[in-house]
This record gives C-alpha cells, sequence and structure tokens, in this order.
C-alpha cells in the first residue's frame, strides 16, 4: 500500500488558483495590463528564424530545396541554354578578331601612320636615276596597248609586281588605285603595274580586286629584265619583286625603289611611306621637266 503525503491530497483554494492563471501585480491595474500583454504575446505564433542559405523553398515539383541549391540550378540552366557549337563559334571569332588586329598593327605600323621616308629600306637598281628608261610595249588589261614612248612629256610611274603568287602586291596596287589624288600631287599623270602572268588571267584578277589602274603582261620578262626588276624578289629571276621606278617627261628615271630584295623581301609598304620615298627622291632629283 502506497503512502502520500498529506499535502498530495490538499485542496487548492480559490485564491491559489487564480494565483496560477493572473502574473502578480502591484496594483490591480498593471495587473490587469500584464495579463493582456502576456495573453496577446503567446497569441502571435513565432516565425522560426531561418538563414537565406538554408531556409527551405517547395519548387513547382513540390520539391522542398533550400535557397542554397536554388542558384545552382538557375546555373545549371543557363549552361544547358547555350550548346558547344555556340562556344566553338565564339571561340573562332574571337581568333579572327585577334589576327585582324595583328594584321591591321602589321600593315599601320607606326612608320605608316606618320608617313616616314625610308621606314622601309630598299635598294637600287640598274638602270639608275638619271639614266634613259628603255622603252617597250606591253598588253594592257584595259584592252589597249602600253607605250612607253608614247608617254614622253609626262610623269609614269612603273610599279613592277610578282603578280598572282603575291597577294600583298594586289593590296599595295589597290592602295594606289585608292590614293591616285596624292600620287597626282607629286607630279605622276601615269601610273601602270607589269607583272609575268598571262593577260586574261590579269584581266581576271583586277575585275575582282576592283582595280582600274592599267596592269602590264609581261610573260618573257623582256621587259622585266631590262629593268632587272626581276633580281629583287623573292621567286629568284622568274618573277619580278616589288620595284617602282618614277620615268620623268625627258624619258630619264628620276626614281627607283627596288623593295622586294634580300633580306626583307617586302612585298607591301603602307601608302604613307611610299609617298614619302617617292615624295623625298623627286625632291632630291627633279621630275625631269
Amino acid at each position: 500500500m502506497s503512502h502520500k503525503t498529506a499535502t498530495s491530497h490538499r485542496p487548492r483554494t480559490a485564491t491559489a488558483r487564480q494565483s496560477l492563471r493572473t502574473p502578480v501585480a502591484s496594483n490591480g491595474r498593471q495587473g490587469a495590463a500584464g495579463a493582456l500583454s502576456s495573453a496577446s504575446v503567446s497569441a502571435t505564433p513565432r516565425k522560426p528564424a531561418a538563414t537565406p542559405d538554408v531556409a527551405a523553398r517547395t519548387d513547382e515539383r513540390g520539391v522542398r530545396t533550400s535557397t542554397a541549391q536554388r542558384p545552382a540550378s538557375r546555373h545549371a540552366v543557363r549552361q544547358r541554354s547555350f550548346p558547344p557549337q555556340w562556344r566553338i563559334a565564339g571561340i573562332v571569332g574571337g581568333a579572327l578578331i585577334v589576327l585582324l588586329i595583328i594584321f591591321i598593327l602589321v600593315n599601320h605600323s607606326v612608320g605608316g601612320a606618320t608617313g616616314q621616308a625610308g621606314a622601309y629600306p630598299y635598294a637600287v637598281g640598274q638602270p639608275g636615276m638619271g639614266q634613259v628608261a628603255p622603252t617597250f610595249t606591253l598588253p594592257s588589261t584595259t584592252g589597249n596597248t602600253f607605250d612607253l614612248s608614247a608617254q614622253h612629256g609626262k610623269t609614269v610611274l612603273l610599279y613592277f609586281q610578282e603578280g598572282l603568287t603575291c597577294q600583298p602586291c594586289w593590296d599595295q596596287l589597290k592602295d594606289i588605285n585608292t590614293h591616285l589624288s596624292q600620287f597626282q600631287a607629286l607630279g605622276i599623270n601615269e601610273v601602270v603595274s607589269i607583272t609575268t602572268d598571262p593577260l586574261a588571267d590579269l584581266q581576271q584578277k583586277v575585275t575582282d580586286e576592283g582595280i582600274t589602274l592599267p596592269v602590264l603582261s609581261d610573260p618573257n620578262l623582256r621587259v622585266s629584265g631590262a629593268y632587272s626588276a626581276n633580281q629583287y624578289g623573292m621567286m629568284g629571276t622568274s618573277r619580278d619583286g616589288h620595284s617602282f621606278i618614277v620615268v620623268g617627261p625627258d624619258g630619264r628615271i628620276r626614281w627607283r625603289a627596288d623593295y622586294g630584295g634580300a633580306p626583307n623581301y617586302t612585298m607591301y609598304v603602307p601608302i604613307l611611306n611610299l609617298l614619302a620615298d617617292l615624295q623625298k627622291g623627286l625632291a632630291v632629283h627633279g621630275t625631269g621637266a
């Protein structure tokens, strides 16, 4: 038989039950306010504190995920939205842009931007300044025949170039074609280019490049050899190099520059450098007028 203390059977008085429900206050008004405050606090549900990294979310499938997982999920969606071929195309495009920048820097260097004379070294072959220019007649891409002796009284610029195997040579001719007025301002009346390729091939090339200046065909190197223009190139003596010769109104050579020889084998001269060299050479040797 268990024994319980007397206190466990002692009935609680009304005063005791009241004290359990109502906080003790110094006066009746404060006690009532305290009771109301306690009731309002207990009636307001507390929201559990959640950090941004672990707060639970419910996605569209009803799966609860944390906010730490959701950005990774969005990143995965973005990665899937860019196919591998797009990234390859971007890399190729970037490489092409870099190559274009390099090409521009090489062909439009500081010397080219300022038009500095002597920035591109050249030799001076024979016949040289003051000597009589060998006369010749050659078929032209214009459909006519060019006769140097018929140009007496004019200043003519002859440009001997390698031909179809040298794209920079055609870029050079296109630049001259574009800046023809600047050559005319230096007293040049006519500009012709001479190469050893067949006339039909040259006619197709000037059409493709949009060149209007006459290009003369010298397939057996008869004229090229007379001017020793095939001595200053990277193809031996089988083709011309990169030579410019100015024939004055009196038929004598007033300026000559053979850029294409060793060791540099230059096959393109920025247009401002070429004009600067030409201007300096004519100032020294005159136009022969």
